[in-house]
């Protein structure tokens, strides 16, 4: 079993309750307003903390995309262009930072870039995100192993020698890692749900799941086959402008969710057999 990681006031690990992670990513569409209708939509359900995706849109946009132009709900505007007009800047995260402080959630953000890294330092977060795409990018982990955080990897379109090579530069005892499948949604024999014990007999580390899938019953059963943390990506309605917003779990569906994951944490016990007081009355009728 993998050893726990506090993540904030959260100790997340085997027999601990499952950390719930509402990704906002950038289904907030560049709105702040938006943004904090998701923090209230997640604060409200339970969930343990919200995740933003922090880029530095010059370093991130490979040159030949930059100039490509792209209809977006605000016109026709280059790809970098649309990159910038759905970034945060250090006002916008300050006014986050107090608004999840304001609802006692947690928030932190995935940084798919070195200076964006240095950005989100100022804001002390709790730990860190690493995206599916960020896995092979030795630098950026070892920028974030030296800011001596915690660390979740998203191991999605990965092999298992790449998810070696990206576990080898990080602190086993400030990792966690999470199974994914990188398709936005992702079809349900897709999913592979049984890597999560397969990268759980591989590392002493908590084990999660991040999940793409359209649905509630994937991520649940993640939990039952001992996710130690869960990732889903939050939307205020799924028909909204965005790249991510169709794998994405609205509002209603996020009350569902949390609610039974806890259901599911507590069916599974302990696994040691016993003979409960409310078997006893059933027990002594049906057995003489």
């Amino acid at each position: 079993m993998g050893k726990s990681v506090q993540i904030g006031e959260h100790v997340v690990g085997p027999g601990h309750p499952c950390y719930i992670v509402a990704e906002i990513g950038i289904n907030h569409n560049g709105d702040l307003a938006v943004a904090r209708q998701l923090i209230d939509a997640a604060a409200s359900t339970g969930c343990d903390a919200v995740k933003f995706q922090k880029r530095t849109p010059e370093l991130c946009v490979p040159p030949e995309q930059r100039d490509v132009m792209r209809e977006t709900p605000w016109g026709a505007m280059t790809y970098l262009e649309y990159r910038h007009r759905v970034e945060f800047g250090e006002s916008d995260y300050r006014s986050i930072a107090a608004y999840c402080s304001e609802k006692n959630i947690d928030w932190f953000a995935s940084c798919w870039d070195m200076p964006s890294i240095d950005f989100m330092e100022a804001f002390d977060p709790p730990c860190y995100k690493v995206a599916s795409a960020s896995l092979t990018d030795d630098a950026l982990l070892e920028q974030l192993t030296a800011t001596s955080r915690p660390i979740i990897l998203s191991t999605g379109m990965s092999t298992l020698d790449e998810i070696r090579h990206a576990v080898a530069l990080l602190p086993m005892d400030r990792l966690l890692l999470t199974h994914a499948t990188s398709a936005y949604p992702c079809r349900p024999e897709d999913t592979n749900l049984n890597m999560i014990q397969t990268l759980e007999s591989m590392y002493p580390c908590p084990i999660g799941y991040s999940g793409h899938e359209i649905g509630l019953q994937i991520t649940l059963a993640a939990v039952a086959l001992g996710a130690c943390l869960v990732e889903r990506h939050i939307t205020l309605d799924r028909a909204m402008w965005g790249s991510d917003q169709s794998a994405s779990v609205e509002p209603q569906g996020w009350v569902r969710l949390v609610r039974d994951i806890r259901i599911v944490e507590k069916a599974l016990g302990d696994g040691i057999k016993t003979v409960y007081e409310a078997e006893q009355a059933s027990r002594k009728k049906l057995r003489g």
